[in-house]
């Protein structure tokens, strides 16, 4: 009687649980030419981070190209979030707890998965087609 007792005091105090299931979730397609980023699906608020110690912390690593020749993206700065609706139409955030996406500038071009240049005229923003 005594040992149920303490095997009841037992399992209150550390009860075995079930592990919950995860879903299977299949990867997504890879593009081979970008990696796993796909630049035409980001839009709406940004904030560009410049601190390399915070680099793990953003979602994709952007090279700023002075000639627009060579860009994947052609970027246009929206001065309101609710018109950065589409590929291309960026909102500048303040901060990275407030954008849809934080994205680390390199100054090196090797390094980046993908390339933006900024344009004064918004029907040029977009992807670029290859």
């Amino acid at each position: 009687m005594l040992a149920d007792f303490l095997v009841a005091g037992l399992l209150a105090l550390n009860p075995v649980q079930p592990q919950p299931r995860v879903p299977f979730v299949a990867a997504a397609p890879v593009s081979p030419a970008l990696g796993s980023i796909e630049p035409c699906r980001i839009y709406g608020s940004v904030f560009l981070e410049t601190n390399p110690s915070r680099r793990g912390f953003c979602f994709a690593t952007v090279y700023l190209e002075p000639e627009e020749a060579f860009a994947d993206v052609m970027v246009y700065r929206e001065d309101n979030k609710l018109f950065a609706d589409k590929a291309g139409f960026w909102y500048l955030a303040t901060g990275p707890n407030f954008a849809d996406y934080v994205l680390f500038v390199t100054e090196n071009r090797a390094l980046a998965d993908f390339s933006i240049h900024y344009t004064t005229v918004r029907s040029y923003a977009g992807c670029r087609t290859r």
